[in-house]
C-alpha cells in the first residue's frame, strides 16, 4: 500500500463493470477524507471530544489556535483557561484571552454521548466592538458633560462642573487653574477634585504656580503640551494645590480652556500608576471637554456681570425706602407685573421740601424695563426740579416741559400719569394738602369712621401733548384719616372665579372701609394681600400705592 496523504494510507484499487478504476475501501472511508480535508480548511477550530471529556479528533486551525490541544488531551485540564473552566463546569460556551489573541467557543452535542467544540479567533471583532464601545461611552460623556456645563449659570458653578466631572471617567485627579479677567490686579485661583474626596477642594496662589507645574504656562497661552510624567522636582512648590504623597509615577495631561478672545484657564488632569496613560483619543477628548469647559465657564462670568449690573440698576430703580418725617406717617406699597427683576412702570416718592414734605405717585407708560428706565428719568427730574419749584402744580408744568424736551420722547411715546402734592402740619392739627393731578386715578380720603371719599383731581398725563392741562385741589386732613393713593393696577387687577373680572373702586373702597383705623403701613399690606389674593398671583400690571395720615402725639 502507498500513502496518499498524510495519516492515511490507501487499498489495492479495482474495476467497476465499465473497467473504471475505483477504490477498493468502502464509501464512507471516502466520505471521510473528503469531511476531514473540509474541516482542515476552515479557520475554525473543532474538536470531537468523547464522553470520558478526552479529545477524539482536531483539526488543522486547531493546530494553530490551541496548539496545546490534541487528541487525548483531558480538556478539563488543557492549558486553555477558559475552555477548561468551561469544560469542568459543563458550560456550552466560552470567551477568553489565550496567547495574544481573543477566543470563543460553542459547545454542541453529538451521537453516543459525544460532543463537539467550535473555536473562532474574535480578536478583531472584540478589538472592533470594544472600540464602538468606548467611542459611544466618549460621546456619552460629551452629551452629559455639555448639558451639565450649560446649566451652570454662575462662575463657581461652572469652575466646580470643570473639576468634578473629568472624574473619574478621564482621571483620578482634576485640577482647574482659573485666570482673573485682569490678571495685573488678581492672582490665579485653583479648584481641585479627586475621587473619593467628599468635595472640591479651593484656594489661590501667587503666580509661581504657572512655572512650577509642568506645562501650565504653555497652556494658559492657549498650547497644548503632550501627555508627561509627573515631576517630583515642583512638588515642594505646588502644596497645597496637590497632596505631598502624589504617587511619583503619575501622568499629567494639561489642557487650555479657551475662552472670547483669550484663555480663562487650564485643565489638568492626573492618572495614577495602576491606570494606562493618556493614548491620543484620550487626549483628543480631553482637550474637547477643556474647550467646551471653557465656553460655559466665558458664559457664566458674562452672566455673572449682567447679573451684577442688573441688581445695580434694580435698586437704583425700585422704589426708595421712604424717610421718617416729623408730624406724619407714611407707606408706600409695590408689586411689579411678573418681572423677575422686581422693576416696573409703577412708582411712588417722598420730597424733603421747605415747610413740608412733597409726595409723588405715578405710572408711566409700559411695563417692565423699558417702563422702569422712564420712571427713574421721571424721579431724577423731580428730584432736580424741586430745588427751584415747590408748588405741586407748577413743579408738575416743568416736569411736562422736561419729558417733551426729552429727543426720543415722540418717538417712544414717553408720558406717565401722576399725582404730585405737598404735605405740611396745620396748626388746628392735622395735615394741609395740595395735591395737583395729571391724568391719574383720583387719591382717596379714609375717615376714622370708615367713610371713603374720592378726592377729583383730574388733569391730562404729563409729557403726552405740548399744551396739556393740569388741576390742584387743597384739602385738610384731619388727625385718625389716611390719605390713600394708588396706580390703576390696583383697580384692574383681573381676577376672581372667572379669572378675568376686574377688582374695581368698589372692592377698593370697602377694602379701606374695613381697614379705617389702621395705621398706613397695615392699610397697605391689607390692600395689597386682597389684591394679591384677587388675582392669584397674576398680576397683568404694576401695582403702587402711598398712604399718608398725621401722626400721633408721643
Amino acid at each position: 500500500m502507498t500513502s496518499t496523504r498524510e495519516g492515511r494510507v490507501a487499498g489495492p484499487a479495482r474495476r467497476d463493470e465499465a473497467g473504471q478504476g475505483r477504490s477498493d475501501r468502502p464509501e464512507s472511508a471516502e466520505s471521510l477524507d473528503l469531511a476531514g480535508e473540509l474541516l482542515d480548511g476552515l479557520a475554525e477550530a473543532i474538536l470531537t471530544v468523547d464522553g470520558d471529556g478526552l479529545v477524539g479528533t482536531a483539526n488543522a486551525a486547531t493546530r494553530r489556535l490551541l496548539p496545546e490541544v490534541g487528541p487525548g488531551t483531558d480538556l478539563a485540564t488543557c492549558a486553555v483557561p477558559a475552555l477548561a473552566t468551561a469544560t469542568a463546569a459543563g458550560h456550552p460556551h466560552f470567551e477568553g484571552e489565550h496567547r495574544g489573541r481573543r477566543l470563543r467557543g460553542v459547545r454542541r452535542a453529538l451521537p453516543a454521548g459525544r460532543w463537539v467544540w467550535y473555536v473562532r479567533d474574535v480578536t478583531e471583532e472584540w478589538a472592533g466592538s470594544q472600540a464602538l464601545l468606548a467611542e459611544r461611552r466618549r460621546t456619552a460623556f460629551l452629551a452629559d458633560a455639555g448639558r451639565r456645563l450649560g446649566l451652570a449659570l454662575h462662575r463657581d458653578q461652572a469652575l466646580r462642573a470643570a473639576a468634578t466631572l473629568p472624574v473619574p471617567y478621564l482621571a483620578d485627579l482634576a485640577l482647574v487653574v482659573h485666570l482673573p479677567p485682569v490678571p495685573a490686579e488678581q492672582r490665579p485661583h485653583w479648584i481641585r477634585y479627586a475621587e473619593g474626596q467628599p468635595g472640591p477642594v479651593t484656594g489661590e496662589s501667587d503666580w509661581s504656580l504657572t512655572a512650577a507645574l509642568p506645562g501650565l504656562a504653555e497652556a494658559l497661552d492657549g498650547g497644548c503640551p503632550a501627555p508627561g510624567p509627573w515631576s517630583v522636582a515642583a512638588q515642594q512648590d505646588l502644596d497645597p494645590v496637590f497632596a505631598a504623597d502624589l504617587d511619583r509615577e503619575a501622568t499629567l495631561l494639561v489642557s487650555p480652556m479657551p475662552g472670547a478672545g483669550r484663555t480663562v484657564g487650564a485643565l489638568v488632569l492626573l492618572r495614577h500608576p495602576g491606570r494606562t496613560g493618556f493614548d491620543p483619543r484620550d487626549v483628543e477628548l480631553a482637550r474637547e471637554f477643556a474647550a467646551r469647559a471653557g465656553a460655559a465657564l466665558t458664559m457664566a462670568e458674562l452672566y455673572d456681570e449682567q447679573a451684577h449690573l442688573a441688581r445695580v440698576l434694580q435698586n437704583s430703580l425700585l422704589p426708595p425706602e421712604l424717610p421718617r418725617v416729623a408730624g406724619l406717617e407714611v407707606a408706600g406699597g409695590y408689586r411689579a407685573a411678573g418681572d423677575s427683576l422686581r422693576i416696573g412702570g409703577d412708582f411712588y416718592d417722598l420730597l424733603p421740601s421747605e415747610g413740608g414734605v412733597l409726595f409723588a405717585l405715578g405710572d408711566v407708560c409700559g411695563k417692565g424695563v423699558g417702563a422702569a428706565v422712564l420712571t427713574g428719568r421721571v424721579r431724577q427730574s423731580l428730584q432736580t426740579l424741586r430745588l427751584v419749584e415747590q408748588q405741586p402744580l407748577k413743579l408738575l408744568r416743568l416736569l411736562d416741559r422736561a419729558l417733551l424736551d426729552m429727543p426720543d420722547a415722540a418717538r417712544r411715546s414717553q408720558f406717565t400719569t401722576l399725582l404730585l402734592g405737598s404735605l405740611s402740619q396745620d396748626p388746628e392739627g392735622g395735615l394741609r394738602v395740595r395735591v395737583a393731578g395729571g391724568g391719574h386715578p383720583a387719591p382717596l380720603v379714609v375717615d376714622p369712621d370708615g367713610t371713603v371719599t374720592r378726592v377729583p383731581v383730574g388733569g391730562m398725563p404729563v409729557g403726552a401733548l405740548p399744551e396739556a392741562r393740569f388741576t390742584e385741589v387743597e384739602l385738610r386732613l384731619p388727625p385718625g384719616a389716611v390719605l390713600f393713593t394708588h396706580t390703576d393696577g390696583v383697580t384692574e387687577a383681573r381676577g376672581g372665579p372667572h379669572g378675568a373680572e376686574m377688582f374695581g373702586e368698589r372692592r377698593l373702597h370697602q377694602a379701606l372701609a374695613s381697614g379705617a383705623g389702621l395705621p398706613p403701613s397695615a392699610l397697605v399690606e391689607r390692600v395689597l394681600r386682597l389684591v394679591d389674593e384677587w388675582s392669584a398671583g397674576q398680576r397683568h400690571d404694576d401695582v403702587a400705592m402711598l398712604a399718608v395720615t398725621p401722626r400721633k402725639p408721643d
